[in-house]
């Protein structure tokens, strides 16, 4: 598979996450799960309109792990190594016209470490609605909390290849791997209740607004 240069021979991350932006990424899980879930039999948005939504997440956090996976799957869905290496490059040539909001929302959700301006979330959801937002968001969700796990997992495979990263350790890397074994089920319970008690998605910065 042909992936850009910056991602097939990462020397240093491109964004760097703490155990504690692992576990809130992990609270949303289950009811980004559901969503998709519910996606499958209802078909709101199609699965490669879903692969360009984490294609564009996993180019603005830079996990090496995920573009490979993603790739793969992308191509096995049959999109083209052209349209699939230009949303790891954040090139816009291949992004549609209808998905455009959503993509740039996918950016911003990552740009901002899963924490968006309010403003940006209810621009995005008067343009899709809220039952084909509530998809779209439980795509990016998945996505950015599987960046966050296969980011330091991405450093690690490159150390055991004898390729560290420059600006990692051992030790973060570690961490971040068993914390996430760790905090996996302990989230996933907490979001399940959550998700049961009709608490909210998303975490929204509500003190700025966009221009």
């Amino acid at each position: 598979m042909i992936l850009p240069d910056e991602i097939a021979h990462r020397t240093e991350y491109k964004r760097k996450f703490t155990l504690c932006e692992m576990y809130r990424a992990f609270i949303l899980i289950p009811s980004a799960a559901a969503k998709m879930m519910d996606n499958k039999r209802k078909k709101l948005i199609d699965k490669h309109f879903v692969e360009r939504l984490q294609l564009a997440v996993t180019e603005v956090n830079g996990c090496a792990a995920c573009s490979y996976a993603h790739t793969y799957l992308a191509l096995k869905q049959g999109m083209s190594s052209e349209e699939i290496f230009s949303f790891l490059s954040g090139d816009k040539t291949f992004i549609h016209q209808q998905e455009a909001k959503a993509i740039v929302f996918a950016q911003h959700y990552a740009d901002t470490r899963g924490f968006p301006q309010k403003d940006a979330f209810d621009a995005f959801v008067n343009e899709y609605g809220i039952q084909k937002g509530n998809v779209i968001l439980g795509a990016i969700q998945l996505m950015h909390a599987g960046n966050i796990y296969g980011i330091p997992y991405s450093a690690l495979i490159s150390r055991l290849k004898g390729k560290p990263y420059t600006d990692s350790s051992l030790i973060y890397e570690l961490g971040m791997h068993l914390g996430g074994v760790i905090l996996f089920p302990i989230a996933f319970i907490e979001g399940s209740i959550r998700m049961i008690l009709g608490f909210s998605k998303i975490r929204l910065d509500t003190r700025t607004t966009m221009e």
